[in-house]
């Protein structure tokens, strides 16, 4: 969860003397750079892809999010950018953060969430180009539901959205926020980007782990069944 002001500023010193934006977080980013390696392990975070973040306050809002070009399977405590409610760093001589880094900003804004992970594996990219004129995935009747927050029973009927992938992030950005806010049906636990990969949440880094294991399950199971049966 995201913690006070006070326990995040410390006295280490930058580059040309400037306060060290990731000074007293190394709790947050050796949980970050244990998930890379475990997701690297795991084929959801090959190569340079993914990205993660932990929300440190959200008033005024700010972010730690791993840093452009990473391996994530090998991330260090250098490998991670301190970042405001507008996307951008808050001190000089921070690495590049993720292209996405707005993604994680907009969740961030309009949800209670500690933590935000985005994963590239192969079984949500493929699924949200097989589903994308449906517009999402549906599941049903999966015992395995019941490891995302507050569900309780496998009855319960969860769909898993899909937006358009784009280089467009700001746009995309803004398409998550209107779906995070939606009074109607607003987006929950997580979402699909077309040919890219899965983001989820959670209120600290555990639950949005445990959530991206249990989507990656739940479409995996998806995939299998279509590859048995020949039925979607």
């Amino acid at each position: 969860m995201p913690v006070s002001t006070d326990e995040l500023i410390g006295p280490t010193a930058g580059s040309a003397g400037h306060p060290n934006p990731l000074a007293n977080l190394e709790p947050h980013l050796d949980a970050l750079r244990a998930t890379g390696a475990q997701f690297y392990q795991r084929g959801w975070s090959v190569g340079t892809s993914s990205n993660y973040s932990v929300v440190l306050r959200t008033d005024p809002l700010e972010l730690v999010v791993t840093a452009s070009g990473k391996d994530k399977g090998n991330l260090s405590r250098d490998d991670f950018v301190r970042v405001a409610a507008d996307g951008r760093p808050t001190a000089p001589n921070q690495p590049k953060s993720s292209a996405e880094t707005m993604l994680h900003v907009v969740v961030a804004a309009e949800r209670p969430a500690g933590a935000i992970l985005h994963t590239h594996s192969p079984w949500a990219t493929e699924l949200s180009q097989l589903y994308f004129d449906e517009g999402g995935i549906e599941f049903e009747g999966y015992e395995m539901l019941k490891g995302l927050e507050g569900i309780k029973t496998h009855q319960r009927r969860f769909r898993f959205e899909i937006f358009d992938n784009t280089q467009d992030i700001p746009h995309l950005a803004e398409q998550v926020r209107r779906r995070l806010t939606d009074a109607e049906s607003p987006l929950e636990y997580g979402f699909l980007i077309r040919g890219h990969g899965l983001y989820t949440w959670g209120r600290d880094v555990a639950e949005a782990r445990r959530h991206v294991e249990i989507l990656e399950f739940l479409l995996e199971c998806k995939a299998r069944r279509i590859q048995l049966t020949g039925q979607r």
